[in-house]
């Protein structure tokens, strides 16, 4: 039997690694290949990572102290997951004031 320790340190490096290449999408994103490659390890390391902290809560464990964060947890690295596969190529989604394209207005006025 996996002790609880065990499974509770299997969650953590999984959203640790998910954390980390999340925070470096923009470095793999110079290369569409390497992006979608990327993109993938992501969703997969998130999944994994949302089912071990379920079988971390069903196996009576605790996280961080907590026997009740498990499963929240896990469904909100399901959505990150599903967030991680979408792919906008840059696309402006906020619609809000770009300071790049205003600093080009104002050098050409």
């Amino acid at each position: 039997m996996v002790s609880a320790d065990s499974i509770e340190l299997l969650a953590e490096l999984l959203c640790g690694v998910s954390a980390l290449l999340f925070t470096f999408i923009a470095t793999f994103s110079r290369s569409e290949k390497a992006e979608n490659i990327v993109q993938n390890i992501i969703a997969i390391c998130l999944i994994a990572a949302a089912a071990v902290l379920w079988w971390l809560s069903l196996s009576g464990g605790e996280l961080w102290g907590s026997n009740y964060l498990p499963k929240p947890l896990s469904l909100v690295c399901i959505v990150l997951a599903i967030a991680a596969r979408m792919n906008i190529k840059g696309e402006n989604v906020s619609f809000g004031a770009n300071p790049h394209t205003i600093n080009k207005s104002t050098e050409e006025e």
